[in-house]
């Protein structure tokens, strides 16, 4: 994708071309999600509204756009390393925003991918700190808009296909607005220095010959990619859709050096395997991680037996305090209670049903 968008982005302006991508990406869902609409009766409410507003705004005009400059600024492979820790970031703030709890394995896992971040920004001798700069933030920007994804359109009611399509469509016409701000005497408080700011163009650069590179990075990279990996997080978590950012890492320097002769420094190679290392932890669960931690908590006061039961306490899953028990327990007890009734019932109209055959008869 940042192969592309750096290709493109010699002949578009990176806000008109985020803009685009992300129309056309929202129009090529919208038979899908127009379908499942109507299949599931839905009528989006005013506040359903509002929330795709405010997810598309996150998405579309504040990381993608931060995202498209920090290529135009940087290596395309860098920019794609950093947004593959994404997943990361979204841990963390599900954390903090959700209360959603970090296992020993994640946090292991998080602390493994910010040094391999480091290793590669390489902060003490950054020669493009600005860029740099944009590809993090719109990295953990992208994070936020994965948490958003999922609590929205899981309190809308619709599912992740709907929630990317309309998200992308509200997205690019709030962008279209202040895209049309850049054509007014407001936009003559912008500094010389930041022109790509002033009178955006909407469609400008738009040919038969950029039209395949175009229609590729809108439908597929944009539409297809981002619709599939939020179907594949509902489908199967957040973890297990998060493998596609394990390949990105070591695909995009490759693509990057055929491509657009990008080097591929050391330091970046180091950090990618310290990614990898990381994202595979959180893949493949607890075990890995405490055999790794177990190297170097080996003075650790702790008795032998106690370290390994809460080890294999950890990797069973188990509840970790009282009120996951209880809570545990509660669920148990309704769902007990819910199948008693519906024994009862059937038994009710099976006795029902005998005495009219008795009184037929």
């Amino acid at each position: 994708m940042e192969i592309a968008l750096k290709i493109a982005g010699g002949t578009f302006n990176p806000i008109e071309l985020n803009f685009i991508r992300f129309l056309i990406g929202g129009l090529a869902l919208l038979p899908f999600a127009w379908s499942y609409l109507r299949k599931h009766s839905i009528l989006l409410s005013r506040s359903d509204l509002l929330r795709c507003a405010a997810t598309g705004f996150v998405i579309v005009v504040v990381s993608m756009s931060l995202y498209q400059l920090s290529i135009q600024m940087t290596d395309a492979s860098i920019v794609a390393i950093m947004l593959s820790a994404n997943p990361i970031f979204g841990l963390i703030i599900g954390f903090i925003f959700l209360h959603e709890k970090l296992s020993r394995t994640n946090i292991f896992a998080l602390v493994l991918t910010l040094i391999g971040l480091l290793v590669i920004i390489d902060p003490f001798h950054l020669k493009n700190p600005i860029g740099i700069t944009l590809g993090l933030l719109s990295s953990i920007i992208f994070g936020v808009y994965g948490v958003m994804s999922r609590v929205h359109s899981h309190k809308i009611g619709i599912n992740a296909l709907t929630m990317t399509c309309l998200s992308f469509l509200f997205g690019a016409g709030e962008l279209a607005i202040l895209m049309g701000i850049s054509h007014t005497p407001i936009a003559s408080v912008i500094p010389s220095h930041y022109s790509e700011f002033v009178n955006i163009p909407f469609f400008q650069g738009i040919s038969w010959s950029t039209l395949p590179l175009i229609l590729y990075i809108s439908v597929l990279v944009t539409g297809a990619a981002f619709g599939l990996y939020f179907v594949a997080m509902d489908e199967v978590g957040v973890v297990q859709a998060s493998l596609i950012f394990l390949v990105k890492p070591a695909l995009a320097p490759v693509l990057a050096l055929a491509v657009l002769g990008e080097a591929i420094a050391t330091r970046t190679v180091i950090g990618i395997i310290i990614i990898l290392l990381g994202s595979a932890i959180t893949l493949m669960g607890a075990k890995i991680a405490y055999g790794v931690i177990g190297l170097f908590v080996r003075d650790s006061k702790l008795p032998k037996e106690q370290v390994e039961e809460e080890m294999e306490h950890d990797m069973a899953n188990e509840p970790d305090d009282d009120s996951e028990v209880e809570d545990a327990n509660f669920k148990s007890t309704i769902k007990n209670t819910i199948e008693t009734q519906k024994e009862v019932h059937q038994a009710l109209k099976e006795s029902i049903h005998s005495n009219s055959m008795q009184k037929n008869s």
